[in-house]
């Protein structure tokens, strides 16, 4: 969750600390900080709120040249928002920035104290920072190797040893950081947007393995002392992916990318008209002796899955069940070598989604995973991978990597249910075709934004609202509802439309509004009365269906109708009308779309 950035060789460091803290802010942060060599030892800079004020800060306190560094953009788990809890941290010779949760931060802090050693913060990371100094003899290595040991928990450690100059260490277990060696030096940090102005190529630092940044060189060496060569990953996208590119906001620009996002992901999977994923390296026998299928997932992702599960229980009549990936990784699941679990995430990095991955492994289950982020830690323990091709995805409330994780679920859907016989290649045919018009539905829809617009005038008050469906409605509402909930405030809740007069209809009062969503053709009569329901207790209804439905005037305030499309490829026009409710309604509050209050892009800690 907390934003990583190292670099060492010719360039201003602190110059290259900040910038890339700026690129790392869409995370999620409420301080940050960095540390540098000076001719006088390691010097650092800690500021509350906005990288903004970090820059003001190192403008007005240092003026000392510096060609190492380390920088840190912290969200709070220890500890209040301050000066002294925000990274970097010191103790003794060793300066250290850190992403992950030490669980065992308390025994071990009553094991310094017994030493005479106390923090000056209440983090668990200056405890870490603490612990490496106590191992410190100088030989920076075999201190990493000792510390560790003793360390319980995730962990992303970059750190400064004070005599050793111009050298940057790093370890890692769970959360990610990723490096590059480029003509300017040495760079690691916790996402490829920081790096990609240094270097397109790059690679994982492998978890548990030690890494010394130079500026001539990065060596990676394992708990052995043996030098191990990373694989080396390519980034298919430019810096300027990660800019808006003339738009108020990256959650705008994103939900713009979408159909090209989609084209992406869907064109190298389809082979003479037919779903393939030989690219993919998944083999048709990955489809063997599958009686099971549990997809998990967290957040928007998780609302993936509930879509992607009615088409693939349709076509192959396996059954799927979607579990959070927080609920699933403590259960006790039944599931077997006959069960795939697929798990979604669009960093590739999301702590319960990795647990849950790696539980079904231990359960001999087969797992595909599919992810936006090439060389993620979920990507390389799955047994297959289907990379979604979104590009960087920078707005914490997802867009692009929702729609393109569907389209995903819908392929693995066509593709099982072709190899097992349930599907004919006419009808594999017909459905590539429908998947594949529907990134031009996608794109007339983009063009409701005014009319959408409009209608969150009248949300911009709301203190509560709800969304009703049923089947994928049901599946679109609870994503649309996440959406609104985290960049607006308004408090929202989803709900199935047949459960309505089991209790939920008792927080219908005047003028609370409802978006109902109706775009399936066999729950249409359904749904209306719903509507209904609602309506006559003073609910203000906005209504989203489909071109072909004939809607009475008295059934709903605001009719939004999605363009002709089969109903199944619905929640692909849908989701963009569900993000300009969310987008415009926080606008209209005057909100910060892209970086809403006390929430990260990536989750990488429990």
């Amino acid at each position: 969750m907390c934003g990583i950035i190292g670099f060492t060789g010719i360039l201003d460091a602190k110059t290259v600390l900040t910038e890339g803290l700026k690129e790392l802010e869409y995370r999620g942060y409420d301080s940050a900080g960095i540390s540098f060599f000076t001719d006088n030892g390691i010097r650092t800079v800690k500021a509350t709120g906005k990288v903004s004020n970090l820059c003001d800060k190192v403008k007005e306190e240092s003026k000392e040249t510096a060609a190492c560094g380390i920088g840190h953009t912290r969200w709070a788990t220890h500890g209040g928002v301050s000066d002294v809890n925000c990274h970097p941290h010191k103790a003794g010779k060793v300066t250290l920035i850190h992403n992950g949760i030490i669980e065992n931060y308390k025994e071990l802090q009553e094991e310094l104290a017994k030493d005479g050693q106390f923090p000056v913060s209440q983090t668990d990371s200056e405890i870490a920072a603490m612990v490496i100094n106590s191992c410190y003899n100088g030989n920076p290595v075999q201190a990493i190797k000792d510390a560790v040991k003793k360390l319980d928990g995730a962990y992303a450690f970059c750190i400064m040893f004070e005599d050793h100059p111009d050298v940057i260490y790093a370890i890692r277990n769970g959360s990610p950081l990723v490096a590059a060696s480029c003509e300017e030096g040495s760079v690691i940090a916790s996402d490829m947007v920081a790096l990609i102005k240094y270097s397109k190529d790059y690679f994982v630092l492998p978890e548990r393995h030690i890494a010394r940044l130079t500026k001539n060189e990065i060596v990676v060496t394992d708990m052995e002392h043996r030098v191990i060569m990373p694989k080396m990953l390519h980034v298919n996208w430019d810096v300027a992916a990660a800019r808006k590119g003339g738009y108020d906001y990256f959650m705008l620009k994103e939900i713009h990318e979408q159909p090209d996002s989609l084209r992406n992901t869907i064109a190298p999977r389809v082979v003479d008209g037919l779903p393939d994923f030989t690219a993919d390296q998944i083999p048709d026998s990955m489809f063997d002796g599958i009686h099971k299928i549990v997809i998990t997932a967290c957040g928007t992702a998780m609302h993936a899955g509930l879509i992607g599960k009615n088409m693939i229980e349709k076509l192959t009549r396996v059954p799927v069940s979607v579990e959070i990936a927080s609920e699933f990784r403590y259960a006790s699941p039944i599931i077997d070598e006959h069960t795939l679990v697929i798990t979604i995430s669009q960093s590739g990095e999301t702590a319960d989604t990795l647990a849950a991955l790696r539980l079904a492994r231990e359960n001999g289950s087969k797992t595909l995973s599919i992810v936006n982020v090439k060389g993620s830690s979920i990507a390389r323990e799955s047994d297959y991978v289907l990379y979604t091709h979104a590009g960087p995805e920078i707005a914490v409330a997802s867009t692009k990597a929702y729609t393109v994780q569907l389209s995903a679920l819908y392929l693995f859907a066509f593709r099982f249910a072709l190899v097992t016989g349930k599907l004919t290649e006419e009808a594999a045919r017909d459905y590539i075709g429908k998947l594949e018009h529907a990134i031009s539905i996608v794109e007339e829809v983009l063009s409701y934004d005014k009319q959408i617009e409009t209608i969150c005038q009248r949300l911009k008050t709301a203190e509560d609202l709800f969304f009703i469906g049923r089947g994928l409605d049901y599946g679109l509402s609870c994503e649309g509802s996440i959406k609104l909930k985290e960049i607006s405030y308004i408090h929202s809740e989803a709900y199935a439309a047949g459960e309505l007069k089991h209790g939920t209809i008792s927080l219908i009062t005047d003028n609370i509004p409802v978006i109902a969503l109706a775009t399936q053709e066999n729950v249409l009569p359904k749904m209306i009365s719903n509507i209904r329901e609602v309506r006559s207790r003073g609910a203000m209804v906005i209504l989203v269906t489909n071109a072909e439905v004939t809607v009475d005037a008295s059934l709903c305030d605001h009719l939004i109708k999605l363009p002709a499309i089969a109903d199944e490829f619905a929640p692909f026009a849908a989701a963009v009308v569900l993000q300009y409710i969310a987008y415009y309604t926080a606008i209209s509050r005057g909100l910060n779309v892209d970086q809403p209050r006390n929430l990260a892009k990536s989750v990488t800690v429990e």
